[in-house]
Formats: C-alpha cells, structure tokens, sequence
C-alpha cells in the first residue's frame, strides 16, 4: 500500500450512461479505505481552473441511475498547451492530490499520459464511452445502454415503417467503429448494416433490396463513421435509384448518449471503479482497467489506445444469415 492520503476523480470527453455509478464507486471504494476523495468539475478544464470539489458518501447518493456525469465534462484547448497542463500540474498540487482516475476514452487517456511523462502524476484510466472503441476491454461504460438505446429506436421505427412500407436509414454514433451499429443493427433486425471496418457497395445493397421486395418495411442501420456518408446523402441516392421506395433517414446521434445506464454498465462501472482505486493505493499506475473474458484487466494506457480493435467477424456471418 502507498501513503495516498488524497485522491481525485473526474470525467472527460463525451457523456456516457453510467460514469456516475463509476463516480459513486470511486468516492465510496476510497471512503472505505481511509482516503479524502475529490471531485474535478469539468474535466482537464476545471483541473486547469483548480475547480476541486471534496466528495464525500452523500454526496454521490441516488446517482447510481443517473445518466450524463455528475462531475460535468468539457473540451480543453487550454490543455493541449504545456502550459496548461503545467498549470493543471500546479493545482494538483495546491490541493494535496496523490493520484487520479480519469473516466473518459483515448483523448482522455493522451492527457494522463501527459500528465504522468512531464511530471510523474499518477493517473488509473477507466474506460468510459459509448463507442466501445478501446483496446483491453470487452465493453466500456455506457456501451450496453446506447446499444440499447438504438434498438428501442429501431423497433419504434419499425413500426412505422411497416404501417407505411418504407425504406429507413437510421445512423448511430460511434465515430470511426461501428461496434454500437452492428450490435443495434442485429438485436433490432436491421435488413442490412453499414459500419466502417468493412466497404459499402450501394449496388451491391441495391441488388439485395430487390430480392427483398416481398419484405413490408426495409431498415438499414449507418454507423456515422461509413464510407458511403451520412444517412441524408445516403437516402437521396437511393430515392434516385429506386424511386419507387418512400425512403427516409433518422439519426439518433447525441440521444445514444443519455438516459439511464443499464444494470450490465452499472454493474462494470461499479466493478472497475472499485478496483482502479484499489489499484492506485497498490501503487499502480498508468494503466487501464476494463473487463476481459469475464474478469477484471489491466493493460497499459498506451496500448489502449494505440491498438486498433477488429470487428467480430461472427456478428457480420450472422447478420448475412438473418436478413437473408
């Protein structure tokens, strides 16, 4: 064990369902083994702005269902200077911190290591985003419930969509993976999914609606990080290829990210904010920690966002089977 006497926590990049049942484990796993626990408003802005809040068991009560981040979150131009982070380093210090853990994704995880190369601060990162995109864990914080999310959406709009016989593409985030489309896209039987990590052949697709025609509504779920487009660029080829569908768009974007967490993200959030603390009085640092093959892991920041992870390739065989 360290001589932690002070730690912080904070939340940055975008919102993900479940950082506050990660907060509430934070404060009360540090609670529990005798340290102070403090609260960074507003990501490396507000540890720029000395914006420190001291947390105590109240204080992150009746939160556990809560979406978005109790904590706040912001972009920080300031940060990506060395003198905004030597100022961030100043505050640390002002407030007696011994070590932090960053709930966030890559952009969050670059700043720790920065903070930890330039003045040896030790940071613990947790995995918190909706696009699941970081190398060393099976799920982050937030996936589960904007997967589903997605499809409440898609079955809503499959309702619709059948009442009137329309063809409908409906675009999810994820940025440059498309791990929450083809997870939506298979759970809401979309007819076809469109994600980055494979090419998109409109024609392709287009020879495939026509086989289809006996189908009473057709759903194509977009991941927004697609090498055809966006889903209104998309839909307005196929209305000149095929002018005899009624084609429409949706795009669910920013609503993927709120709403209540899930009891799988609430449960990994718990699991993982438990043990980062534990890892950081163990003298652990600069590291990840997720969930892996079922159990609790721990990989170095860099090789969580320096690996690319791949698609399973399972998913896309079943997606060619069911929407046969």
């Amino acid at each position: 064990m360290t001589d932690m006497k002070k730690i912080a926590v904070f939340t940055s990049g975008g919102d993900a369902p479940g950082m506050n049942a990660c907060i509430r484990a934070v404060v009360r796993a540090g609670l529990q083994k005798g340290v102070e626990v403090y609260g960074i408003m507003n990501g490396y802005e507000g540890m720029i702005k000395g914006e420190f809040k001291k947390m105590d068991s109240r204080s992150v009560g009746n939160i556990i269902h809560r979406g978005g981040t109790i904590l706040k979150s912001a972009r920080s131009k300031a940060f990506m200077t060395p003198e905004g982070r030597a100022q961030a380093y100043a505050q640390l210090q002002q407030n007696g911190i011994d070590g932090v853990i960053a709930i966030g994704g890559d952009g969050t995880f670059k700043g720790a290591m920065k903070m930890t190369e330039e003045f040896g601060v030790p940071f613990v990162g947790l995995p918190g985003t909706i696009d699941n995109d970081l190398f060393g864990t099976d799920f982050t914080i937030g996936y589960d419930t904007a997967v589903q999310t997605a499809v409440e959406a898609i079955d809503k709009v499959r309702d619709t969509a059948t009442s009137h016989g329309r063809l409908f593409f409906i675009e999810v985030m994820g940025r440059d993976v498309g791990f929450i489309a083809l997870a939506s896209g298979i759970a809401g039987g979309a007819e076809d999914i469109f994600i980055p990590e494979t090419q998109t052949d409109l024609q392709v697709v287009s020879e495939k609606l026509k086989k289809s025609a006996h189908k009473e509504s057709y759903i194509i779920v977009v991941s927004e990080g697609d090498d055809a487009g966006n889903v209104r660029d998309i839909s307005d080829r196929f209305r000149q290829m095929h002018p005899e569908y009624d084609v429409k768009f949706l795009v669910l974007g920013h609503l993927l990210r709120g709403g209540s967490p899930t009891a799988n993200d609430r449960i990994l959030a718990s699991r993982i904010g438990i043990a980062a603390v534990n890892a950081l009085l163990n003298g652990q640092h600069n590291i990840m920690i997720g969930w892996q093959h079922n159990r609790l892991s721990v990989i170095p920041l860099q090789n969580a966002v320096k690996h690319h992870i791949e698609v399973n390739k399972e998913l896309l065989e079943m997606l060619q089977i069911l929407s046969y």
